[in-house]
């Protein structure tokens, strides 16, 4: 038995596991740069959301929500991607930007 291989599996083949090794690292690295692009759209949604409330702006703009999940289903569909998980995850996204501007406008009425 391997190393981090349970009993009741068989030993994985030296190459398999290489390969699977190699593929969970790019995943890794790729999961990083998500959260790290993440955290770039939500400081400059944080600074929307600030000038929203300067302005008086509502925090919600249905419009753009709407044009932004019809332009990510065109470039999920190019990309490959299922483009109702791209619509899910940019409407989970959208919701949480509603939220902190939400947050923000609240905050400013202090």
């Amino acid at each position: 038995m391997t190393s981090g291989t349970p009993a009741s599996q068989p030993p994985v083949d030296p190459a398999v596991r290489a390969e699977l090794d190699r593929l969970r690292d790019s995943i890794d690295n790729i999961d990083a740069a998500v959260v790290h692009m993440l955290a770039e759209r939500f400081k400059c949604t944080q600074q929307v959301g600030h000038l929203k409330a300067e302005h008086a702006l509502p925090p919600a703009d249905p419009a753009r929500e709407a044009r932004q999940i019809e332009r990510l289903r065109q470039l999920a569909e190019s990309a490959k991607l299922d483009p109702a998980f791209a619509e899910k995850l940019l409407n989970f996204i959208i919701s949480e930007v509603i939220r902190h501007h939400e947050q923000i406008a609240e905050d400013s009425k202090r």
